[in-house]
């Protein structure tokens, strides 16, 4: 049986398609995907599967949450979609958000909003369908749900299980690095995944793969993808074929949607 989403009012449906179009513009103008799709994803990435808790909600712009560590500069990705959120009014923080990064990535880290939908589809990757109906939440969920740059691979497992998705999920999830760079000030880190990080493909696990490179990055947790047996094997699957990855995405998606929707 399929999941029974929220239904919004036809003024919802069309106010939905008229803020993809002003995303659109935004990414194409100020070449800003990488940025949003991790908004979207550190919003999404805090779902907690069994307390129901967390999730994409729209507290992602609460002061509280936006202090957390692994949030370092995305205050400036709100500043940047505030201007258009305000154009729309009947739509849910979640729902926008959640849009961006939907047509961006993962991402998300399944679960994205409509401004994530947006970014993964403007930078080339796939379409993945996207349910309005999200409303927002007033409770940030509390700082230590996204992963850490510095930890292996039992670490990722630790908090990628917590919004139940598999090991496969992870690997796949961990490509949305293909997109964006590190920043000294925000991660402690410098430097892109890939040498097109504005494109949206499979280079991540390509790079991956053929080792270290100057002028490129590969964090500890990048790494813990080879050293793990079971993760380095979807590394090198998903490095062949460039939108594989990116449907076990598109699956995960639908699947935290309904996860979130309970």
């Amino acid at each position: 049986m399929g999941k029974n989403y929220p239904r919004v009012s036809k003024e919802y449906e069309d106010a939905i398609e008229k803020c993809r179009k002003k995303l659109r513009g935004l990414i194409q103008e100020k070449h800003c995907a990488p940025i949003i799709l991790r908004l979207a994803w550190h919003s999404a990435g805090t779902f907690d599967v069994h307390s129901k808790t967390g999730g994409p909600f729209g507290t992602i712009k609460n002061q509280q949450e936006l202090a957390h560590t692994a949030n370092n500069g995305l205050d400036i990705a709100i500043r940047l979609l505030e201007p258009i959120k305000e154009q729309f009014p009947i739509l849910s923080y979640a729902d926008f958000y959640q849009l961006f990064a939907d047509k961006l990535f993962f991402y998300i880290y399944y679960t994205l909003k409509l401004a994530g939908v947006v970014a993964v589809e403007v930078t080339g990757g796939p379409e993945i369908p996207f349910h309005p109906g999200r409303t927002d939440k007033i409770e940030s969920p509390p700082e230590g749900r996204l992963p850490d740059a510095e930890k292996g691979s039992e670490h990722l497992r630790e908090i990628f299980y917590r919004m139940g998705v598999s090991d496969k999920d992870i690997v796949a999830l961990s490509g949305g690095h293909t997109l964006g760079r590190c920043h000294k000030d925000r991660s402690g880190y410098e430097g892109p995944w890939t040498n097109n990080p504005l494109i949206f493909d499979n280079s991540y696990f390509k790079e991956l793969l053929s080792g270290e490179k100057e002028g490129l990055i590969q964090l500890p947790s990048d790494k813990a993808l080879l050293k793990d047996s079971t993760f380095r094997p979807y590394v090198e699957k998903y490095a062949k074929v460039c939108f594989l990855p990116w449907s076990s995405v598109e699956l995960m998606v639908v699947a935290m949607h309904r996860r979130c929707y309970k």
